[in-house]
């Protein structure tokens, strides 16, 4: 069954953002459940990344894979395309938290490095614990996720386009280059240039919010 599942991973090409809005708007406006599964599957590959991060055991993987499935598919239905918020951040929350929630119930969790932080420098001990977020803290993350997503609106095309593809889509920046068409020298060039505006205007948001 893994096999298969990494078999179809393999085959998932990438959507143009307007192709991506279309099947939002179909499924949303809608209720195009074709236009719904079509994004579940776009999407997997955040399971299959989410769920690899863990070092799940081999004999749960696949189960692993279906409970990440399940959050996936509940931030599909949850998700208003209308905010402008980047569905990657919106949705590696409740992957995240459909994973853990089951790797808890069967015990795994003890396997995991409770004090590895992930990439935002988050342990999982202080994930695990977190299970009443305090309500300024979630709002005050949404507004930074609002603002991400506002930022990259902000970019050049090419720099949106790398940065996004990049950190939120997990594409290689060869595929970049190719679907841009453009060197892959220069994709590297945008990618940093392109992190260096966002930070530069993410650090002037922080800095005002705690004002």
């Amino acid at each position: 069954m893994l096999e298969d599942y990494l078999a179809e991973l393999q085959k998932i090409k990438l959507l143009a953002p307007e192709e991506e809005q279309a099947l939002w708007q179909a499924y949303k406006d809608r209720g195009d459940l074709e236009a719904r599964s079509h994004l579940i599957e776009q999407y997997q590959p955040l399971v299959f990344r989410e769920v690899r991060r863990w070092q799940v055991r081999a004999d749960i993987v696949s189960d692993t894979l279906q409970e990440g499935t399940l959050g996936l598919i509940e931030a599909v239905e949850r998700y208003d395309y209308r905010r402008g918020v980047a569905f990657p951040l919106f949705a590696v929350h409740r992957i995240r938290g459909a994973v853990l929630d089951y790797l808890k119930r069967e015990g795994a969790v003890r396997a995991l490095s409770l004090d590895e932080p992930d990439e935002r420098g988050v342990t999982l001990q202080e994930t695990l614990c977190d299970e009443q977020p305090d309500p300024a803290e979630v709002t005050h993350r949404q507004l930074l996720l609002d603002k991400v997503s506002h930022v990259l609106q902000r970019l050049p095309d090419k720099e949106q386009a790398v940065v996004e593809g990049v950190y939120l889509n997990d594409v290689a920046q060869k595929h970049l280059a190719q679907r841009l068409d453009i060197s892959l020298p220069y994709v590297y060039r945008l990618q940093k240039r392109g992190i260096r505006r966002v930070r530069g205007m993410l650090s002037r948001f922080i800095h005002e919010s705690r004002k």
